[in-house]
């Protein structure tokens, strides 16, 4: 695959961004792939094992389309990737790439560029008129409800209309997307991306209603008496609190009510001034060291905010792993994302111990160090005594992470079976819930996961819905 001795004979060719001063003024995507991707492409040593296939969750055939890469062969390196990811747009901007860490050249050096790759196979694919429908010759007649737009209703849908199904999308935002659309800033995932991609799935007959909240809005049992099958594909929405004194302050915020009306706005929308979450000249703190913290690290920079500063409560990863032991699985180290870099404070093993407010607003939090023991294989956290502090704060994000689905509505309507998490429970076989004719993948199933997972198990659960349709299925299992 690739060159056999690329991997010593060329360097590893990041992303570049434009530089900091002139991003953070604006919402728009602002990376750039390097401009000669065959040499990135022959990077690929012939590693007889490819461990980057395993480390993928929608498991790319990533030797191949590396190799044909570096032959000049863009179409068939499309076909290659569209084979496993319908996607591959969305996930070579916002996947993590674990297939980066499990690659063989990361061992010794520097992993291949996969996920640049990905981007730039995909790209040059709708540049040059590649990516077009995939219509169904014939139709089966059956009619499928698929509920929820993230990654996984879309991987399903997309999947099902293929062989001939009859699909609707339900959507109870006013846009197809999910949290993809609304929960990743513009500067990371451009929405013009997944516009893209929905007008490719209409032209296959995927029909999309938005603005349809199922069992708030519908009763998610009519869509029993229309549809032959429904997969329940929504995220998991339901958020992580932080049950302390002061939380009814205002000014703490859950980080979707900053992202998603930024980007509502970012979008056109009229979003009233007496409704937007704003960071304007605000001393802004981030409770959660995640993604989505640093989106609103990001987002908060582009408003103008005073000072960010993010806190957690895990201690600080290793600034380096020793390779020999974590590879080939995700390791836990110090990632500074390109939002940490425009502009944040970050301080880690911090626990909240108090809001702290004036005349009905936040102006503060109380915090403490802690220190974590691991204690027959259990870590255990303590506060350090005397090492409380005061943070200002005129603007809190709560970004810890996501609980479980919503259960109010939809899923209590059904009396779906959840698993000891809060989730739809559902084997992995046929995704079938403990309701007949109903499915689910993706985040409902699983709880909060990447959107490549997502994708991989849109696609699984479509084969599950055709078997349980028409008795057999020739989509992919994997």
């Amino acid at each position: 695959m690739g060159k056999a001795t690329g991997f010593k004979e060329f360097d590893r060719e990041n992303l570049s961004y434009a530089p900091v001063a002139e991003r953070v003024v604006h919402f728009k995507e602002f990376s750039k792939l390097p401009d000669d991707m065959s040499t990135q492409g022959a990077r690929c040593m012939d590693c007889g094992i490819p461990f980057c296939h395993n480390g993928c969750p929608v498991n790319n055939i990533i030797p191949d389309w590396n190799d044909l890469v570096y032959k000049n062969q863009w179409r068939e390196a499309l076909d290659v990737l569209h084979s496993t990811n319908n996607f591959p747009e969305f996930t070579g901007r916002i996947c993590p790439a674990p297939c980066e860490e499990a690659c063989t050249v990361n061992l010794i050096g520097d992993a291949v560029t996969i996920k640049n790759i990905e981007l730039a196979i995909v790209e040059k694919g709708f540049e040059n008129g590649w990516v077009t429908p995939q219509i169904a010759k014939e139709k089966t007649g059956k009619k499928v409800a698929v509920v929820g737009s993230g990654p996984a209703g879309l991987a399903c849908a997309q999947q099902l209309a293929r062989v001939g199904h009859d699909v609707v999308v339900f959507e109870k935002e006013d846009r197809a997307g999910g949290l993809m659309r609304y929960g990743i800033p513009n500067f990371k995932f451009d929405k013009a991306v997944i516009d893209r991609r929905l007008q490719q799935m209409e032209a296959e007959g995927v029909e999309f209603r938005v603005n349809q909240h199922i069992g708030v809005d519908i009763l998610a049992k009519s869509l029993l008496e229309e549809f032959d099958a429904v997969a329940l594909t929504g995220g998991a929405e339901a958020p992580r609190d932080l049950a302390i004194e002061g939380r009814d302050l205002n000014g703490i915020h859950f980080a979707m009510e900053l992202l998603t009306k930024n980007t509502k706005r970012v979008l056109g929308d009229n979003i009233p001034e007496s409704e937007f979450v704003s960071a304007k000249g605000k001393h802004v703190v981030v409770i959660g060291g995640g993604d989505t913290g640093s989106d609103c690290i990001g987002t908060s920079n582009r408003h103008g905010a005073a000072s960010v500063t993010q806190i957690e409560i895990m201690p600080a990863p290793a600034e380096t792993i020793d390779k020999l032991v974590t590879w080939p699985n995700w390791p836990m180290k110090m990632r500074t994302s390109t939002s940490q870099e425009e502009g944040c404070e970050r301080d880690f093993a911090i626990t909240t111990k108090r809001f702290v407010g004036e005349n009905g607003k936040v102006t503060a939090i109380e915090c403490a160090r802690v220190e974590w023991v691991n204690t027959d294989g259990r870590w255990n956290m303590t506060e350090i005594e005397g090492s409380d502090f005061t943070l200002q704060a005129d603007a809190v994000f709560l970004a810890m992470g996501f609980l479980h689905p919503v259960h109010e509505g939809m899923i209590e309507e059904l009396a779906l079976e959840k698993d000891g998490r809060g989730n739809v429970s559902a084997n992995t076989s046929d995704y079938q819930t403990s309701l007949e004719k109903v499915f689910s993948a993706g985040d409902m199933r699983s709880g909060q996961s990447l959107v490549v997972r997502a994708i991989n198990e849109g696609r699984q659960c479509a084969r599950g819905i055709d078997e349980y349709l028409m008795g057999s299925s020739g989509l992919p299992a994997k």
